[in-house]
């Protein structure tokens, strides 16, 4: 009885000491009865939701060892519960579940360092750690494992650079803001951590490795004009009218300037995430990856033409060159039929493609209408399928089974694409006629994980990874370490890289008036784009890329609209579409008041 009576006390007198402290550094308290509750929800920076801030985050609880934790969902669409992070021999680690909307719940009783994801929607983060009352500062653990079977120790640069990621990503003040002439601040709690080096102050160890209050650099238009427009599903821009995140900006590639923000508030369009259009260029098909929905609009007024119902979590859309019949990947949707057809314009439903597996993201079509390859997220693999013969003809292995597969790209005449791996950071290289793997490029071979040191082109966590329209190059958008990388598709070699915005996420290759291609890239944390030409000198040499400009994708007084912008302007910058659509197959079927806009090599570009 003393005992459990001292032990009380001593609980008591913890929690009172880091009550304190947590509020006078950071507002906020302990997880309440030691359970945790995350709300999964459709709203950025706010995806796994507590309800409670921490300097200004509210993704984030601390409790002791034996926390209940509470997962419920409040979304429009499916989400796994999944480990990404914890301390290295958790008990009852890693923990995953199907894509669901329903509640679960897990018990934390090693502590550490624990952070939580959708593997659906992999930004989606909420974190808790798990205290030992006896030890001095918050326990984040003496290493951590990742769900792809990494482990690192808790000072590594790796670790915090993830840690890093955690607080920009969950907290909308700490994305960069290119409508402010204020410095890049990010907001971390004010407290000390045990670490396997110790016990440190949490903000004073990112702040010395990251840098803070950093002045961004100014907005600058490319000295060459671009053929037509860019659209970017600017996924976290909050506007009237609407319960739900999302719109879509159009910048005229002449002036550069944001000319039209579709937010579509009479169907409440819920975090738009890819999109393409049609052969005229006259509609854009935009998937709502939260929701169920692709949505077709008039790319002209904004005006919705009709919104039909596609399966769980819509993430990418293409059209086959040959009949431009409309093909959706349902990306929370475990069925092995989990693309869907539709007829040009989205008037009808067609079928249900099986792929011979489920969770597909970023899917490619080939130039002849012949093939399409899709990366399936949770099983690690991708599939090739034929058209002609309404067969699949190959399901490949990536590399490891949580490498989690996430985009594809093609070369212009199908002889090989290409898969990112987003846990991995790495990219599987594919023979289309031997359907043999060639390759597996290492994007972190020049990175240390533990020192941080960077020896060479590096890219964590990559993401889009398009082939460029002639064939010559392939630009990878890599979210962790801010970065873009440049192969040379003759050698399948990293040949250069540029920097990058936090969580940068999107691209695609457009016209350049005169001649060429730019790469458009686009970042979740961030209200710009970035314009990379990836052969100024037009010599062949993507070794030369460079980023030519940077445009902002908030609206200004010349904006139009449909509804009023009400938070996080320009922010979410995920799926691009260029138009008119340049890539081989498709820019052959243009008509001619976009064809008469490019050069002959670009209306024949392979």
């Amino acid at each position: 009885m003393l005992y459990r009576l001292n032990k009380a006390m001593q609980s008591m007198a913890y929690g009172i000491v880091s009550l304190f402290c947590l509020v006078l550094s950071t507002g906020s308290v302990l997880a309440k009865d030691n359970e945790v509750s995350f709300a999964l929800t459709d709203n950025a920076g706010r995806w796994f939701d507590t309800g409670t801030a921490i300097a200004g985050n509210r993704s984030i609880a601390v409790a002791t060892p034996g926390v209940r934790v509470n997962f419920s969902g409040n979304s429009n669409t499916v989400h796994t519960r999944t480990s990404l992070i914890y301390p290295t021999g958790a008990a009852g680690m890693p923990f995953n579940t199907e894509p669901k909307k329903g509640g679960d719940s897990i018990t934390l009783t090693t502590p550490g360092l624990y952070v939580f994801t959708c593997s659906i929607h992999p930004y989606m983060f909420g974190a808790v750690i798990v205290d030992d009352p006896a030890t001095s500062g918050l326990d984040l653990g003496a290493s951590i494992s990742l769900i792809n079977g990494i482990t690192v120790p808790t000072s590594s640069d790796l670790a915090t650079r993830l840690l890093r990621t955690f607080f920009i990503a969950t907290n909308p003040a700490n994305w960069q803001n290119y409508a402010s002439n204020a410095p890049w601040h990010i907001t971390y709690p004010n407290v000390d951590v045990r670490v396997d080096i110790g016990v440190v102050n949490l903000p004073a160890v990112l702040n010395a490795r990251y840098g803070n209050d950093i002045s961004l650099p100014a907005l600058s238009n490319p000295a060459t004009q671009a053929v037509g427009e860019v659209w970017v599903a600017t996924q976290f821009e909050t506007t009237s009218g609407k319960s739900k995140p999302g719109t879509v900006t159009a910048v005229d590639g002449s002036s550069w300037q944001v000319t039209r923000k579709v937010a579509l508030p009479s169907i409440n369009m819920n975090n738009p995430h890819n999109m393409w259009t049609d052969k005229d260029q006259n509609v854009i098909y935009v998937t709502q990856w939260f929701d169920k929905k692709l949505t077709v609009y008039n790319r002209q007024t904004g005006a919705l033409i009709r919104n039909v119902s596609v399966g769980e979590a819509p993430a990418h859309v293409m059209t086959l060159t040959d009949n431009d019949r409309i093909h959706v990947t349902n990306n929370g949707d475990t069925r092995t039929d989990s693309v869907m057809e539709l007829s040009p314009l989205a008037t009808n439903v067609l079928r249900r493609i099986d792929i011979g597996r489920g969770n597909p993201h970023a899917h490619w079509m080939s130039h002849d209408g012949k093939f399409m390859v899709t990366p399936n997220v949770l099983t690690g693999d991708t599939s090739q399928y034929n058209f002609r013969t309404n067969d699949v003809e190959a399901i490949l292995p990536v590399s490891g089974p949580l490498s989690h597969p996430l985009a594809t790209g093609m070369m212009p005449d199908a002889s090989k694409y290409y898969v990112a791996n987003l846990l991995d950071s790495t990219i599987t290289v594919v023979d289309m006629e031997s359907h043999n793997v060639l390759k597996h490029i290492n994007l972190i071979a020049n990175y240390h994980p533990v020192t941080g040191a960077i020896t060479g082109p590096v890219g964590a966590l990559p993401i889009q990874t398009p082939v460029s329209p002639n064939g010559k190059n392939m630009v990878t958008a890599n979210t962790l370490t801010g970065t873009i990388t440049i192969l040379d598709t003759a050698t399948d070699e990293i040949v250069a890289m540029l920097p990058c915005d936090p969580g940068c996420h999107g691209v695609q290759y457009g016209a350049k008036l005169g001649g060429g291609y730019y790469a458009y890239v686009t970042s979740k944390f961030s209200n710009r784009m970035l314009v990379v030409d990836p052969d100024p000198n037009n010599d062949g040499n993507p070794a030369d890329a460079a980023i030519v400009g940077s445009i902002g994708l908030f609206a200004t007084n010349r904006t139009l609209k449909d509804a009023t912008i009400s938070g996080n302007a320009g922010m979410g910058g995920q799926g691009i579409l260029p138009v008119p659509v340049v890539y081989n197959g498709w820019v052959q079927k243009l008509p001619s008041n976009w064809s008469n806009l490019l050069t002959p090599a670009q209306r024949n570009p392979w």
